[in-house]
């Protein structure tokens, strides 16, 4: 919104700057994290109060998990908040990538806060059904990746791009459409699955997403498309600033999320921020980079996928538990240990991404 000033602008002077996505970036980073400082106790303590009971938690889950009742849900509220208001506040608001982050982020938040709005209501782990929840999910993703397709250039529309070999492109016509429908719901999901312990989720997010950011920014520019060889997609540079008030907005909530934790994330921040990475990867035309830069969110899918088809097929279980961060709490790992070590992968995953832009 403030990109306007801009206009009164006559070069060199203050309002010049407003021109430059890195200042908005930054201005939004730092705008989300203040919002989050000042925002967290307040919202805390009113979710305490409405809640009550807190986020119920698993009869079956580890036993350390107990000690962690009455702790408040929907802390992603702070994060989307902060989010949303940073970004209306300095991204252009006449960029539809940025437009199509948003509404899918949104969408996902209602869908996530419906479903901790009934289990806190219910005093119980059963939510939205999840046949609704994929319902809506896969419509939101419908429109954004159509949206998307529509807006790409029209030598990419349609198009799969490939990392490393980048000449290579994979024509997939109208199956771009579900092609980014699986990218987005799978990315909400398994976010949503990551978001067990105390700051396990929130971190390796603000890792994905700070590198999907970068790598919106660089395919948005000419020049740095020329020099790397990656496809040009003009206009995503401006998602760098919805990145960077994640990652304010991330921060401020961590501070309240870190171990032991004063609130939890719920489905309304999980399903919303995994939505987000997706929306941005399928804009950014690097699908298959976000399945490399999120890497520990599929590993953490693919645990529970695979623990409830063999548990199917044999009637036993490859992991003490699923998904695989409470198969470590049952091996004896601490909370703290798990999280901490976690976060690493998720940055060393992430510079792996990153490579893929210079590789060739």
């Amino acid at each position: 919104m403030l990109y306007w000033l801009s206009s009164f602008s006559e070069g060199g002077d203050l309002f010049n700057l407003f021109r430059y996505i890195t200042f908005r970036a930054g201005a939004a980073f730092f705008t989300a994290l203040i919002f989050g400082f000042i925002f967290g106790s307040p919202l805390i303590s009113y979710l305490r109060k409405v809640q009550k009971k807190g986020q119920p938690i698993r009869d079956d889950g580890p036993e350390g998990h107990l000690v962690k009742a009455g702790t408040p849900t929907m802390g992603g509220i702070l994060i989307l908040a902060a989010l949303f208001v940073s970004t209306l506040l300095w991204a252009r608001l006449d960029n539809g990538y940025v437009w199509i982050v948003l509404l899918v982020t949104a969408g996902y938040a209602a869908i996530g806060f419906a479903d901790d709005y009934a289990k806190v209501s219910k005093n119980n782990t059963k939510g939205v059904s999840g046949r609704l929840r994929m319902g809506l999910g896969l419509a939101l993703a419908f429109i954004a990746s159509a949206w998307a397709m529509w807006l790409h250039p029209a030598e990419l529309s349609g198009q799969l791009a490939m990392p490393v070999f980048k000449d290579a492109l994979i024509n997939l016509g109208l199956l771009f459409i579900p092609f980014g429908m699986i990218v987005i719901v799978g990315a909400a999901n398994a976010v949503n699955l990551t978001d067990g312990l105390d700051g396990l989720a929130i971190m390796p997010v603000m890792i994905a997403a700070g590198t999907l950011g970068v790598i919106a920014y660089t395919v948005g520019r000419v020049d740095f498309t020329e020099y790397l060889g990656v496809h040009q997609v003009p206009g995503t540079g401006e998602i760098l600033i919805f990145v960077a008030a994640l990652i304010g907005g991330g921060l401020g909530f961590l501070w309240y999320n870190a171990p032991p934790a004063a609130v939890f994330m719920g489905d309304t921040g999980s399903l919303a921020l995994g939505g987000s990475l997706g929306a941005i990867a399928v804009v950014t035309k690097h699908e298959i980079v976000l399945a490399i830069v999120g890497g520990l969110f599929v590993v953490e899918a693919l645990s529970v996928i695979i623990q409830v088809l063999y548990f199917k097929r044999t009637g036993k279980r490859v992991f003490l538990m699923a998904p695989i961060h409470h198969h470590f709490e049952k091996k004896g790992w601490g909370e703290a240990q798990i999280v901490i070590r976690f976060w690493i992968i998720a940055l060393v995953l992430a510079l792996i991404g990153l490579a893929t832009l210079k590789l060739r």
